[in-house]
């Protein structure tokens, strides 16, 4: 009896030498901790702020701006809210984001592709592009193409036009559109249409390849559809020409659109410095896959637009996508420096909202908010894809 005691007595493990309860002791207390000392901190910020008698909280967001915005892509004037300020702001961040992702991208793979060329002046043309523009700061280069506008490109009198309706100067760049029209409604209802079919034209070829092992050129029936159709719509619709083109008003030109010199500095600094890191990133994806792939592909007969596209392009991209996701994230973390050059992302609409109203806590937390929402986004869609575009062994 009493060695079945002492057995039960000595299977009891004490509370300190039992790892899964002080991992939840010591879980417990950090928490406590971090609270307290959030806690410690928050009444301190608003004791201060309450002894020098500056305001807190997000009321100011709807209280008159009193400041204009030089580009806005929604109406706004100086007597709008603070909250119509900021979002002119995010608007215009995203905006040179978009766009420049869009650019970076396109640009990165050209080059990447030609630092692989077979021709010596090509490949050394696309390494000394990506050496020079990788060892200057963004910053630097974004002053460089600033100064280009204001002190090298002509007045708007003696405008540059390299073609016609377009016209470059220190006042930005100006060129013509199509003045709406109702056709131009109908051209965008016949490309989403064309969207659709292309869809399940590609899905039909894959099945049917998968069958018969007959190859559908799908390129070029696709851009057949979405160029075809569009064009067919318009031609149907009366085929209206009628363009706005820039024409010089005072000192500037009225008309067309119009870019300015802050937003064009931003987008080329922002491309061409993003763009040779993800050349770098394309370059190394190429050659990450085995040579034996290739040879093998050709010894199959594989034309060379189709042993890119179903050898190497397929087995590239998992070694490009997750490098990618991150200069596409540094392109946009990067246009926070568009303050230095004068343009309204929304660090400088924040900034000077800080200024006026001097709450400055609020104005740093929206900015963290807002970039780590981008970031999140954009990691989540190249995440997506990424798991897309996996190779799925069996």
């Amino acid at each position: 009896m009493t060695a079945n005691h002492n057995s039960k007595t000595s299977g009891k493990v004490s509370f300190w030498n039992d790892p899964s309860k002080r991992s939840i002791l010591y879980q417990v207390t950090t928490l406590l901790l971090i609270g307290l000392l959030g806690y410690y901190l928050f009444s301190n910020i608003t004791h201060n702020l309450a002894r020098q008698s500056i305001a807190t909280g997000f009321g100011f967001l709807q209280k008159e701006a009193s400041f204009e915005i030089g580009e806005k892509l929604i109406p706004y004037s100086a007597a709008d809210k603070y909250a119509r300020a900021l979002w002119v702001g995010v608007l215009n961040t995203l905006l040179v984001s978009f766009i420049g992702t869009i650019l970076t991208v396109i640009l990165g793979t050209f080059v990447g592709v030609s630092r692989l060329s077979k021709n010596w002046l090509v490949s050394r043309i696309a390494a000394i592009y990506i050496e020079v523009l990788q060892d200057i700061p963004v910053l630097l280069q974004l002053f460089f193409w600033y100064a280009f506008f204001y002190e090298i490109l002509p007045s708007p009198r003696q405008a540059l036009q390299p073609i016609d309706g377009v016209f470059l100067c220190n006042r930005g760049l100006a060129f013509m559109v199509p003045v709406f029209q109702p056709a131009h409604v109908y051209m965008a209802i016949s490309f989403g249409i064309g969207c659709l079919i292309v869809f399940v034209l590609r899905l039909w070829s894959r099945k049917r390849q998968e069958k018969t092992g007959k190859y559908f050129p799908l390129f070029r029936s696709s851009l057949g559809i979405l160029i075809g159709l569009p064009m067919v719509t318009w031609w149907l619709s009366g085929a209206p020409t009628r363009m706005d083109i820039p024409v010089l008003t005072g000192f500037n030109f009225k008309g067309g659109v119009n870019v300015s010199p802050e937003f064009t500095a931003l987008l080329l600094g922002l491309v061409l410095y993003t763009s040779a890191f993800v050349a770098e990133v394309v370059r190394a994806g190429i050659q990450s896959v085995s040579h034996g792939q290739t040879e093998a592909a050709m010894a199959l007969g594989l034309k060379p637009g189709h042993l890119l596209k179903l050898v190497i392009l397929p087995q590239a991209l998992r070694v490009i996508v997750p490098p990618l996701t991150s200069q596409m994230l540094n392109l946009t973390k990067n246009s926070s420096l568009a303050v230095a050059i004068g343009y309204p992302d929304f660090v400088s609409v924040a900034g000077t909202t800080i200024n006026q109203t001097g709450q400055a806590i609020e104005g740093v937390a929206m900015i963290m908010i807002v970039y780590l929402f981008f970031s999140l986004i954009t990691s989540a869609f190249m995440n997506w894809y990424n798991k897309r575009i996996a190779l799925v062994e069996r």
